[in-house]
């Protein structure tokens, strides 16, 4: 088994994004191991939901302590991804692809993706329009909100998303977060993150079953992610259960439409003028919201000389008691 230093990097740098914003797990691993490694989809895909199973306790844990997390909600998305997830990974091997399974995969994979890249967008804008600010967030105090649970949706959305997962690897954060956002409005930024990641640990536990079973999971290619990303998320956790992170998920979305696009087989000058797009309409955007709904600027500190203070009459009561001591 070998140890490979750039995987250990990469897989720092996703389980601090995974930490930070609840997402991004397999949404960025997977396509960093087919592009930036070369590695066959299915083997990435498979080492990518492996290593979630270790990487994400390390967030969960860190949200459980500063209780960010609604734990019957968690409840009602397990009892849906779960048994979803197991399936999904096992539909990779019943589905009759035979050789062109790699090329299903990353199509399977772009659309996921894409879907994600859009989920970010859609929640940053809810998150700035409902917190009124540029930022989309503050930050929060650890508590947990009564609410409602709709059982139906929830569990379907569980179901969903773990199917994704087993499929791809990717939708336990990118899915799940977008969605509890739109349902349960009452939940905080960081609230949601901590459902997010604790409700992913038995979803990706049950999708790494599947892929044990039947993928094609690579011992070293896992332990090497392994390394970098369990203190990644740890990290990454301490942050956003106390700050806010909206800026990374813009670059974020930046970075999964690219990924989406290459996986789909777009040429590199789409890839690259779409990526431009992005951001240029996205920081256009950002600016607009920013001056909309910015706090106002203060108002101009009046001079000593000039307040009401100062100018008190000579009636003034300290004022006369104040020349009576000088008499």
């Amino acid at each position: 088994m070998d140890i490979d230093l750039p995987l250990i990097l990469g897989g720092l740098v996703v389980g601090f994004v995974v930490g930070l914003t609840g997402m991004g797990g397999g949404a960025l691993m997977t396509p960093m191991l087919i592009f930036v490694f070369r590695v066959d989809p299915l083997t990435a895909v498979s080492s990518d939901v492996v290593a979630s199973l270790l990487m994400k306790p390390a967030g969960a844990i860190v949200h459980l302590r500063r209780r960010t997390v609604n734990l019957p909600l968690v409840g009602w998305l397990c009892l849906g991804s779960v048994p979803a997830a197991f399936s999904g990974a096992l539909l990779i091997k019943v589905i009759p692809f035979g050789d062109q399974l790699d090329a299903v995969l990353k199509s399977i994979l772009g659309v996921a993706l894409l879907l994600a890249s859009i989920g970010l967008v859609v929640r940053a804008v809810l998150q700035m329009v409902r917190a009124r600010s540029a930022f989309g967030e503050g930050p929060v105090e650890p508590s947990a909100p009564q609410l409602v649970v709709r059982p139906l949706p929830t569990v379907l959305l569980g179901a969903v998303a773990g199917l994704m997962v087993g499929l791809t690897s990717v939708g336990a954060g990118s899915i799940v977060i977008v969605i509890l956002l739109m349902m349960y409005p009452a939940l905080k930024a960081s609230q949601i993150v901590g459902t997010d990641l604790v409700q992913a640990v038995p979803l990706v536990a049950a999708a790494s079953l599947g892929h044990l079973l039947y993928g094609d999971f690579s011992l070293g290619l896992t332990v090497s992610l392994l390394i970098g990303a369990i203190p990644g998320a740890w990290f990454g956790a301490h942050v956003s259960s106390r700050a806010p992170g909206g800026i990374i998920r813009r670059a974020l979305a930046i970075l999964l439409l690219a990924s989406a696009l290459k996986l789909l087989g777009a040429p590199l000058w789409v890839v690259i003028a779409a990526a431009g797009a992005a951001l240029v309409g996205g920081n256009l955007v950002w600016i607009w919201v920013k001056r909309r709904f910015g706090a106002p600027a203060s108002a101009a500190p009046v001079p000593a000389e000039a307040s009401p203070a100062a100018q008190s009459s000579p009636d003034d009561p300290a004022r006369t008691d104040e020349s009576s001591r000088r008499t």
